[in-house]
């Protein structure tokens, strides 16, 4: 009989400071909602040239991915299980959504690259891949999450759209929140998007703010769960402002849906998403469409 926790995260793994900033995420969540980690590396086959030593030369390099498996793993706090999983394929995105779908797993999470800004959002190939196609939740660490001290998730921010036509993030949001117990904060942007700050502006923007604040509040009134739950509503006379002006701490965490190009079942990452990744420092899950939008 296995004994092993069915509540999985998988991690794409590779022996960079990006890999280790997934790693440390992984583990962070993993330590509040009580899951287990599936580090993988994944690799791609080496097309037979009729040279004789293929064999061995995939088994050398799948013996290098277990050994820096072995290394990320090391860095996983005691008291989380973890397992290593080497698999080939010709694409680091199927191979990861393969392996997560195969055992289960209820999110995929990775590192940024590191060429970005540090503690902020930056995306390579498989990220941006992972974001226009996951059918799991997928969670981004922003570079540099692996230094940070101490972290211990508090603060679940759901982004809540205004848009009749994006996804709704708040099912998946208030399930997080509950399984970790942490507070849950109903976040809106509000933005003009035109330069100035004229009296008629001025009153735009202030319908706008009333407006944003009675969606959340009426939304935190349907919330049927025992959750402190918080209602902001972020406003400036762009997007980019408005994010600008949010707080976040070491502790935070953001859910956002995804955009409404997607497919169904699948993640999209959106123009305002794709925006919220690029201002703020807290790490960011964008939750797949559902059917039953």
């Amino acid at each position: 009989m296995s004994t092993e926790n069915p509540n999985r995260l998988a991690v794409g793994y590779l022996a960079t400071p990006s890999g280790n900033d997934g790693v440390a995420l992984a583990s962070a969540i993993a330590a509040k909602i009580g899951a287990a980690l599936d580090l993988i590396c994944v690799i791609r086959p080496i097309p037979y040239d009729g040279q004789p030593g293929l064999e061995q030369y995939m088994e050398r390099l799948e013996n290098q991915a277990s050994e820096w498996l072995a290394e990320g793993a090391a860095r996983v706090p005691e008291g989380i299980e973890v397992r290593t999983v080497v698999t080939v394929n010709e694409s680091f995105t199927e191979g990861l959504v393969e392996v997560a779908e195969q055992s289960g797993a209820s999110m995929i999470i990775i590192g940024g690259t590191g060429d970005g800004i540090f503690s902020r959002h930056s995306l390579g190939t498989v990220s941006t891949e992972l974001l226009h196609s996951s059918p799991i939740p997928v969670g981004l660490a922003p570079r540099g999450y692996t230094k940070r001290k101490d972290v211990v998730i508090d603060m679940l921010t759901v982004a809540v759209s205004t848009k009749h036509s994006d996804s709704d993030p708040l099912p998946f949001s208030i399930g997080f929140a509950e399984l970790a117990s942490i507070d849950l904060r109903l976040l809106s942007l509000v933005s003009l998007e035109i330069p100035g700050a004229d009296d008629e502006s001025l009153a735009v923007r202030k319908q706008q703010v009333q407006a944003a604040r009675t969606l959340l509040e009426e939304t935190r009134d349907h919330v049927d769960a025992d959750l402190d739950i918080e209602v902001l509503v972020a406003d400036g006379n762009t997007l980019d402002e408005a994010l600008a002006n949010l707080p976040w701490d070491d502790n935070d965490i953001i859910a956002v849906g995804s955009g409404h190009l997607g497919s169904e079942n699948r993640v999209f990452l959106g123009p305002t998403a794709a925006r919220i990744l690029k201002w703020t420092t807290a790490p960011v899950i964008v939750v797949p469409r559902s059917t039953t939008e």
